[in-house]
């Protein structure tokens, strides 16, 4: 079991993703992703989102918005991950050269266009949502299969 952050820095109608084409061996090589990652031993949901953003991309940001909760089920063919997802609205400091790819602004309404993953063409929609979710989505050998959520 993986616990992890999946983030989503919003600043005047557009959203930080990566391009995820650096990292060897990576999972999600080739595709457009929020930024986030493992927590680390003792962190709280938010403490791993504001570390993760400031490793990955430089910016530093405040006041995360626990938007959802995702269950990917043997999502690597190894692990159950579970994620949550988190939203900034506003940052401070400059954009580094992140480690892990290419980091972009994405319009809020292009993003679903992205190479992205076939269940976060369906969440995304729901960052923009006054709701918090709790999903499962499920994925066969890196294909989608379905998923479930529930709404609060």
């Amino acid at each position: 079991m993986k616990l992890a952050t999946l983030c989503y820095v919003m600043h005047e109608n557009k959203t930080l993703m990566l391009y995820r084409n650096k990292k060897e061996n990576d999972y999600h090589e080739g595709k457009w992703n929020g930024l986030g990652g493992k927590f680390e031993e003792g962190e709280t949901p938010e403490e791993c989102a504001i570390r993760e953003v400031l490793e990955e991309s430089g910016l530093i940001v405040k006041d995360p918005q626990l938007k959802g909760f995702i269950t990917f089920p043997k999502f690597d063919g190894i692990d159950d991950w579970y994620v949550f997802v988190l939203v900034f609205n506003g940052y401070e400091g400059k954009m580094i050269d992140s480690p892990e790819g290419k980091l972009e602004w994405i319009p809020n309404d292009k993003l679903t266009e992205l190479n992205l993953w076939d269940g976060d063409k369906i969440f995304l929609e729901w960052l923009f949502q006054d709701k918090f979710f709790s999903s499962k989505f499920n994925y066969d050998d890196g294909k989608f299969v379905d998923y479930k959520v529930n709404f609060y």
